[in-house]
């Protein structure tokens, strides 16, 4: 990479999570189990909305999509975290913090898209019933997915453009277990304030904005379903409620850091754990647990194992 040619710094040194022994094992422990069940959790959704018929419609494509998203954005990050907890200097290269910088960007961008995407499946879903095959049809979701990972990609590549050509002469510490541009930024030998003002604009803005217009969509959702059912929201709640979840944990974070991209404290590298670790390993669950179409696609699977089995 060319911005290796402008700067001292050939790695950086993360300072992770925490310094204490038995703090290190706690957390490698319960990540490698969180990771283990993002692997395990998003992948079977995958499995089961290809392998089960009644499952190939929109709804299940988007989140059989989503699944995959998941499993990327963490493989990016928890793997080199895990690895990074019982070690005593931990060290990444200059050219595997602007890849997983890039891959990050890429894949949270997508993931936004993604669930604009389904909030737009259940407005029409929940709206326009009537219609919803017509307008939900397989060229426009392939044409969301697409989309998202177009977006993705201008996204990070518009930022990193600014980045890689910064110069970079020491400190070379990041305050965290991964890179972003922020942290990068304040270690870089210039005046990062207009730099910090690029990454405010592009990702604060493309993260609140996403996350105000889904709000905004299941607000309107709501009111839809209350003006015609006379006040009975039960079962657009019900409907909603795991998405509404899905995306509170998911922004919380990232709203939190691009829209302050500078904070005082480091809390906000905890909170990343929850878009990278957490979220990841407890959408399988929410979208298990709260839909019943899934629910009995586990079921047909049962019994056909079973009918394999027993003859």
């Amino acid at each position: 990479m060319d911005g290796l040619n402008h700067s001292a710094v050939s790695e950086f040194v993360l300072l992770g999570l925490s310094s204490s022994w038995e703090t290190k094992v706690f957390l490698m422990l319960t990540f490698c189990l969180l990771y283990v069940g993002i692997i395990l959790g998003n992948l079977f959704i995958v499995f089961l909305v290809i392998a089960d018929s009644h499952l190939h419609s929109p709804m299940y494509f988007l989140l059989a999509n989503l699944s995959l998203i998941d499993v990327g954005f963490s493989t990016v990050t928890v793997p080199k975290m895990i690895s990074d907890l019982l070690k005593e200097y931990k060290v990444i290269s200059f050219q595997s913090c602007m890849a997983q910088i890039c891959f990050i960007h890429i894949m949270g961008a997508a993931e936004l898209v993604l669930l604009i995407a389904m909030a737009f499946d259940r407005y029409i879903a929940i709206c326009k019933p009537l219609h919803y095959l017509s307008i939900m049809s397989p060229k426009r979701c392939i044409l969301f997915v697409s989309l998202g990972w177009v977006t993705g990609t201008i996204h990070a590549m518009s930022q990193f453009a600014f980045v890689i050509d910064l110069p970079f002469c020491g400190p070379n510490e990041i305050d965290s277990f991964y890179c972003d541009f922020p942290r990068i930024i304040k270690l870089a030998c210039t005046d990062a304030a207009k730099f910090g003002f690029v990454v405010a604009a592009n990702s604060g803005f493309m993260t609140a904005g996403t996350f105000f217009l889904l709000i905004l969509s299941y607000v309107f959702i709501l009111v839809t379903v209350w003006k015609r059912s006379s006040g009975d929201l039960s079962k657009a709640l019900v409907t909603l409620s795991a998405h509404i979840t899905v995306v509170i944990l998911f922004f919380t974070p990232c709203v939190f850091l691009y829209v302050w991209p500078f904070p005082t404290s480091s809390i906000d590298k905890y909170l990343f754990i929850v878009d990278f670790a957490i979220t990841p390993a407890l959408n399988p669950v929410i979208y298990t647990l709260r839909n019943k179409e899934i629910k009995v696609a586990i079921q047909r699977l049962n019994k056909q194992k079973y009918h394999v089995r027993f003859g």
